[in-house]
């Protein structure tokens, strides 16, 4: 048994993160910057029972040294915490720099003292306008543009990374995922686009769509265990894709989300493709199918649903 914290904790990824680490038997921590009725107080006791959560701000330096202090040492930290998204990023770039950047250097900082091993969240935006099959090396031999802040921080993250492994001689795995969905994503408007294209279709709300991008979908629960399999197989130093083997257009997966929900078809604008976004994601996980057990075992039209029974549910909706 593994004593783990996640960072961001209370995300989707993070959710059901700690749900299967805590089925394996781990003790688990969490973090994340919103208050809970069972959060650890600190100047004040707040809860009265052993807690093994407390609010934390990863971009301030003070709120996360306490929490090690206060529960740590820790063999293993998820980092999923991170401003997401590419219009998030260009909206509040001061929120995105600090967290993703200055975040993950504290955290960075603390692993040099406390020899933690580290799973750090990238992003399939690393590859950029990258026009072939995005395997993990192509990083390390083809000069990338990344096309949008929250990008260029995922690719920040990993150089800061790469530098604590050869300067201080850290511990750590990056993860790159590629569009991650399911059960648990509440909706806003920053939200993945398999999020907001299932909420559009139950609130009867006009979406967009732009045509001839290309992606692969991975389903929540696929990807946390395989997320779960990295501390049973941890690799210092590697880089793994976790992404889906089932690759569809935009203009299929609303299709999928309209057919299930007999949505007005009037409701969808298609446009041409959009600026500065990557055209067609192609992702070799080979990598993570041989050392983490990466298996895909729902398909798109069955996660689609799973997520839009969770939603009606969520938001108190007929089916």
């Amino acid at each position: 048994m593994s004593k783990i914290l996640i960072t961001g904790s209370k995300g989707v990824v993070g959710k059901w993160l700690t749900n299967i680490l805590i089925e394996k038997g781990h003790e688990v921590f969490g973090l994340d910057i919103f208050h809970d009725p069972r959060e650890s107080g600190w100047e004040h006791q707040m809860f009265f029972s052993p807690t093994s959560y407390a609010r934390c701000d990863i971009s301030e330096f003070r709120q996360l040294e306490r929490y090690f202090h206060r529960f740590g040492p820790f063999d293993f930290v998820y980092n999923t915490a991170a401003e997401f998204g590419r219009w998030n990023g260009e909206d509040y770039y001061e929120q995105l720099w600090k967290t993703n950047v200055i975040g993950t250097k504290h955290l960075l900082r603390l692993q040099e003292q406390a020899g933690f091993k580290l799973i750090h969240f990238s992003s399939s935006e690393v590859y950029g306008d990258y026009p072939g099959i995005m395997a993990e090396e192509v990083m390390k031999y083809v000069e990338i543009k990344q096309l949008n802040d929250y990008a260029m921080s995922k690719w920040v993250n990993e150089m800061q990374i790469e530098n604590s492994r050869h300067m201080h001689g850290t511990k750590s795995v990056i993860v790159r995922l590629f569009n991650t969905y399911g059960p648990g994503e509440w909706y806003h408007a920053y939200r993945s686009v398999n999020s907001k294209f299932c909420y559009s279709a139950l609130h009867h709300l006009p979406i967009v769509v732009y045509q001839g991008h290309i992606r692969t979908s991975s389903y929540i629960v696929d990807t946390c265990q395989t997320l779960a399999n990295i501390i049973e197989n941890f690799k210092d130093g590697e880089v793994y894709n976790i992404g889906s083997d089932q690759e569809h257009t935009m203009e299929d997966l609303v299709q999928i989300i309209w057919n299930l929900t007999q949505a007005d078809p009037f409701l969808i604008t298609y446009k041409e493709s959009e600026v500065l976004t990557t055209k067609i994601k192609k992702v070799d996980s080979s990598k993570a199918i041989r050392d983490l057990h990466l298996t895909n075992t729902v398909d798109l039209k069955t996660g689609v649903q799973k997520t839009l029974d969770w939603m009606r549910k969520y938001y108190g909706l007929k089916s």
